[in-house]
């Protein structure tokens, strides 16, 4: 099998809500594009992938996987990931991760239909449904977390997990009063998007420790790995840090050697592709870690990790980020946790989900060739 073509159509997403998770963010709306990636073969099989996001507009990385990536892919057996991944991480500096990513998912894609399986049976399945939890945007006061954290525990979610205002003392008052409206037992966890300075991050810890929150997301900077090792010393609570630590796979191992975080984490935009988070959750299991997927930024990235999720024993919980008009679109049927907070492997073969290709015909701003 030959790789013959390689496009990315990209395609307007209007209508997105006034939306923020933190400091690096910043607040997003209106409008962003996806990217529609299509890898097609000569034997009638095309991967597909999404590039992008409602914050991150594929325009702003589309153009680099064309010039940098499609060289490497074409004329080339699909089914040589592992060659193919290595090839394109050499081009990271002059292209990114996100892009590498969106490539390595559409040959997953090609490969689970090449074999008839879904791409979970093609790793290799560990289970067949995981508990989601809602993962909330910056509000505006406490109480409006306390409220959307009742509303979310009464629908059936598993765990609620708070992107606070980033302010100490407000981030407490938060968790507190989330933490009372929820009573003692449900799953509660902060993600403080690296906002943090050492003193304050400790602070915030001891707070939510105390709490009884499950775990202790991003405090402080990506950089800031010598605090990080100081925080862990403090706390009893896990902490969870590595999503956005630059290099991707190799990012990890200075994290492992200087014990400076209790779980590692990942998403397939932000590693690399499927190729990638694999890799890391192996690494993972063999510190006895939780490798915690993070919410992939677009629809069928959340369906790639939705696959890994199933296919991995060390991951517990699969996140959804609300609200659903800034991360939901471009699918028919997006997975959602049922009324059990359960969200369910996919079936089909390949990725398995149904692309509204009508959607992004209509909206098709322009195809990159």
């Amino acid at each position: 099998m030959k790789i013959t073509n390689v496009t990315l159509t990209l395609f307007a997403w209007d209508n997105i809500p006034a939306t923020q998770y933190g400091l690096h963010t910043g607040k997003f709306g209106g409008s962003s594009q996806l990217g529609l990636l299509r890898i097609e073969t000569d034997q009638g099989l095309t991967g597909h992938a999404f590039l992008g996001s409602s914050s991150r507009g594929a325009q702003m990385d589309g153009q680099s996987l064309i010039g940098y990536l499609k060289p490497i892919v074409m004329g080339q057996n699909p089914l040589e990931r592992e060659r193919l991944y290595k090839l394109m991480y050499r081009r990271a500096r002059m292209t990114t991760l996100r892009c590498i990513g969106a490539v390595d998912v559409a040959l997953w894609d090609i490969a689970g239909q090449a074999a008839g399986l879904p791409i979970c049976d093609l790793i290799g399945r560990f289970r067949s449904s995981v508990p989601a939890y809602a993962s909330s945007a910056v509000l505006a006061s406490a109480q409006a977390y306390a409220q959307e954290a009742v509303r979310i525990r009464d629908e059936g979610w598993k765990a609620y997990k708070i992107h606070p205002p980033t302010n100490p003392v407000e981030d407490i008052k938060v968790c507190k009063a989330v933490r009372e409206a929820v009573g003692d037992d449900y799953q509660l966890m902060l993600d403080s998007t690296w906002a943090y300075d050492y003193p304050q991050a400790l602070r915030v810890g001891l707070a939510i420790q105390d709490l009884g929150f499950y775990w202790y997301e991003d405090p402080l900077d990506e950089e800031d790995q010598t605090n990080y090792v100081k925080l862990r010393q403090k706390l009893s609570i896990p902490i969870m840090a590595t999503e956005y630590s630059p290099g991707g796979l190799y990012s990890y191992a200075p994290w492992l050697m200087a014990q400076a975080t209790d779980y590692l984490r990942g998403d397939v935009a932000v590693k690399g592709g499927i190729t990638a988070l694999l890799k890391t959750a192996h690494l993972a299991e063999a510190f006895k870690m939780n490798y915690e997927i993070h919410h992939g930024g677009n629809s069928l990235n959340n369906v790639a990790n939705l696959h890994v999720t199933m296919a991995i024993p060390n991951c517990e919980l699969f996140e959804v980020l609300l609200p659903a008009e800034a991360q939901k679109y471009g699918l028919v049927d997006e997975p959602a946790p049922d009324r059990n907070g359960l969200v369910h492997a996919i079936e089909k073969p390949g990725l398995g989900a149904e692309i509204d290709f009508a959607l992004i015909e209509k909206k098709t701003v322009v195809v990159l060739a």
